[in-house]
């Protein structure tokens, strides 16, 4: 008699993390690869992260935190956002998490029940929905147009039918499209008046070019903001992101770490407080950003890939291959096989227009975005 599946672990995969396999696959049959696919700095974190976590090794029991993590790490991070966006915000609405995923999942269970109804305009990061689904919560995509950046608008949002929540992302992964201070206050005072429970997704914060990003806090605290010390901060192993929680839902985002996760991890917390004080050595990794993404933005059309989304910040080019290919896996498999590149297909973000669209990350070194930059000309010719 076979055993019950729950038919949530039924959600589709993360297909960026296929993509590594099938990459990390090649490179063990002693092929070469450059990773395109993966939104990861490749640079490890800053030498006084790592110098504080040995540190906490050589001294500290590294035993539980609160479920909210370190005080003086919220501490700091309140210091953070008066710092750098003048908003004033209590620490005792910080809580520290196992990462961003940690925060979607405490932000979702805490505002939404099953059945409700959440908002995710398409190109988007698919964990947002897949996560949504697995709860038990329906995401409602709305496909978003470049003339709008791949941004919600309370327009498209009116025509999404009843919506219980929104999830936003400025910087967007993929395209690293950017609202306007005045598109992200519209869509907040949209929020209010309609009732929607608003999840600012601003881990790709820092990471503009001639822009900064501004923050949901700016427009009530009724907002969930969700970050992450993995891109900005270059500390993506160390599996350590917060969220600032509304007033009304302090008590329940507690509870539910609690139970779900105990606390974050404490090394990574002891390494994270030191990397506030990084600032020089994260702008030098922003830097070499702006020359990758410069490079690739003179390089790619000159491999026909031309059709791009505008990219404000974050570290990815967004690319309609429509004149290419109506399907995109296929595409990147080849891609992989026949010049040792690995790019993640659009299908990931968008199920309804993926299959002609591609995502190229620039996160590397510079001599690796020239180099595959080179080898797609010649592919393409």
């Amino acid at each position: 008699m076979a055993l019950k599946v729950a038919a949530r672990g039924g959600i589709p995969p993360f297909i960026v993390m296929d993509v590594v396999r099938a990459a990390d696959e090649r490179q063990a049959a002693g092929h070469d690869v450059i990773h395109l696919e993966i939104g990861q700095p490749s640079t490890g974190a800053p030498k006084a992260v790592i110098a504080a976590a040995q540190a906490a090794l050589a001294g500290d029991t590294l035993g539980y935190t609160g479920a909210f993590g370190l005080a003086s790490l919220r501490a700091r991070l309140a210091d953070w956002y008066r710092a750098r966006y003048g908003v004033a915000v209590d620490r005792e609405r910080i809580a520290l998490t196992p990462g961003s995923s940690g925060a979607f999942v405490l932000a979702f269970l805490a505002a939404f029940d099953p059945d409700d109804r959440v908002a995710l305009a398409t190109p988007c990061y698919p964990a947002y929905r897949n996560i949504l689904t697995a709860l038990g919560i329906e995401p409602v995509l709305v496909p978003a147009e470049a003339e709008h950046g791949y941004q919600p608008t309370p327009a498209l949002l009116e025509r999404a039918g009843r919506i219980d929540g929104l999830i936003v992302a400025s910087p967007a992964n993929p395209t690293g499209s950017m609202m306007a201070p005045e598109e992200l206050a519209a869509l907040c005072a949209w929020c209010r008046r309609a009732g929607v429970r608003l999840v600012s997704d601003e881990i790709y914060h820092g990471i503009t070019y001639g822009k900064q990003a501004a923050t949901a806090l700016a427009h009530g605290d009724e907002v969930i903001v969700v970050n992450s010390f993995s891109k900005y901060f270059s500390m993506t192993g160390w599996r350590l992101g917060w969220m600032i929680v509304p007033p009304d839902l302090v008590r329940a985002v507690e509870c539910l770490a609690q139970n779900l996760f105990i606390s974050p991890p404490t090394l990574s917390q002891h390494g994270a407080l030191a990397v506030f004080d990084c600032v020089p050595e994260l702008e030098a990794n922003v830097a070499r950003y702006a020359r990758n993404r410069a490079l690739l933005l003179e390089e790619l059309p000159r491999a026909g890939f031309d059709r791009l989304a505008p990219a404000d910040g974050a570290f990815y080019l967004y690319a309609d291959v429509a004149h290419m290919t109506n399907d995109s896996p296929a595409f990147c498999r080849r891609m992989l096989e026949e010049v040792g590149l690995a790019v993640t297909p659009g299908i990931d973000f968008d199920p309804d227009r993926g299959s002609r669209s591609l995502r190229f990350s620039f996160a590397g070194a510079t001599a690796d975005m020239a180099e595959a930059a080179r080898r797609l000309r010649a592919w393409r010719r």
